[in-house]
């Protein structure tokens, strides 16, 4: 089990972007099992949509790719970001709402040097919320881009 204190270690993400709140599950090269625990305090609900607070799908990606960092990094690639280059196949199926524990499912499907290919699973009880595809780039970001 890696806790939030070695996730914040491992990937540059914080609040409001830290997607992450425990991976339970990673085996190096292949795999890793990630929890998200949504509550009404996160900062999106308060306009995604006022009054049936929804998770939005991008963000659920999101979380899966910060799972495919964490997944990576400890599979011992250098760097210290995870850019994405494509997301494909990204299917939403049920709505994610306040008091959901997402658990997120992070296959590699391949990968070369520091490009992977990630197939990614999100449920809530057992049922598929959402899923993608997606390719990322283990990259050193040494400065701020602008």
């Amino acid at each position: 089990m890696i806790d939030i204190i070695e996730i914040m270690k491992t990937i540059p993400h914080r609040y409001p972007f830290l997607m992450i709140d425990r991976v339970t599950d990673l085996v190096p090269d292949e795999s890793a099992r990630g929890i998200k625990n949504v509550t009404i305090n996160e900062p999106y609900f308060q306009g995604h949509f006022p009054g049936y607070p929804v998770m939005p799908g991008v963000l659920m990606v999101e979380a899966m790719a910060q799972l495919s960092g964490i997944l990576a990094f400890k599979s011992g690639v250098k760097g210290n970001s995870v850019l994405f280059m494509s997301i494909e196949k990204a299917k939403f199926r049920k709505p994610v709402v306040p008091g959901d524990n997402l658990v997120l499912d992070i296959k590699v499907t391949h990968k070369r040097g520091n490009v992977w290919r990630f197939s990614g699973k999100a449920t809530v009880e057992d049922n598929v919320v959402s899923e993608a595809e997606f390719t990322a780039m283990v990259t050193s970001l040494e400065q701020p881009l602008t």
